[in-house]
């Protein structure tokens, strides 16, 4: 699904958004909506931000971080693994859950392992999944880990609310010649997004939307 986004934003269910907000997102020329959080995700809030998302032609996606919040209705279906973890459940473990309790549901044309490098330390997502620090030495080796020998379809880079290093980023973009390379975090403003945009081939656009919508709008390049 994400192979031909340009642009995604992000909405969390355990967050308010009023209709004419949620409206302008909607509408605007994003690509797709993303459903995921990190904390607060029940299948109520769930269920309720699939409803008034699915009013709108957009595509929408549920971002599995809670196996007891998953909701039928959504085009697509993904499944975050963290490969900087140290405790290898947040590796595959919602996966394994996640196909023990749905495997007589789930169409796998309709889902994707989205592997993820959380390279924020201090974010929630960070602490939660028990991540290590990557070093700007090993980003290589990670980018070329997930490449070449998993030969992932994705390759998530998370910063989490804080904007990240070009750097860094100019990095996986030259060791990725395969997977496609997703940014998250921080982008607040057109200039910001057209920097991520040179090394990702798709930017998240997430909490931005939260403190201005006109903001969030102007992250939309084509």
């Amino acid at each position: 699904m994400l192979k031909d986004c340009r642009h995604v934003f992000k909405l969390d269910p355990a967050k308010d958004i009023t209709d004419e907000a949620l409206a302008k997102i909607c509408e605007s020329d994003t690509d797709a909506i993303i459903v995921g959080g990190t904390d607060g995700i029940t299948e109520d809030n769930v269920l309720d931000l699939m409803a008034r998302v699915r009013r709108f032609s957009v595509p929408v996606a549920l971002e599995v971080t809670s196996t007891e919040a998953v909701v039928p209705g959504f085009d697509h279906y993904f499944i975050p693994a963290v490969f900087n973890t140290k405790d290898i459940k947040w590796q595959h473990g919602l996966l394994l859950q996640a196909l023990a309790e749905y495997s007589h549901l789930i169409d796998y044309s309709e889902m994707s392992l989205l592997p993820y490098i959380i390279l924020n330390e201090e974010c929630k997502a960070f602490e939660k999944s028990d991540a290590e620090r990557v070093t700007h030495e090993m980003v290589p080796h990670y980018i070329n880990m997930l490449d070449k020998l998993y030969q992932t379809s994705y390759i998530y880079i998370e910063y989490s609310g804080t904007y990240g290093d070009p750097e860094i980023m100019r990095m996986v973009r030259d060791n990725a010649a395969h997977s496609h390379v997703i940014y998250g975090g921080g982008i607040g403003g057109r200039d910001e997004a057209r920097e991520m945009a040179q090394y990702a081939d798709t930017i998240v656009v997430g909490n931005v939307i939260y403190d201005s919508t006109k903001k969030a709008l102007r992250t939309i390049i084509k």
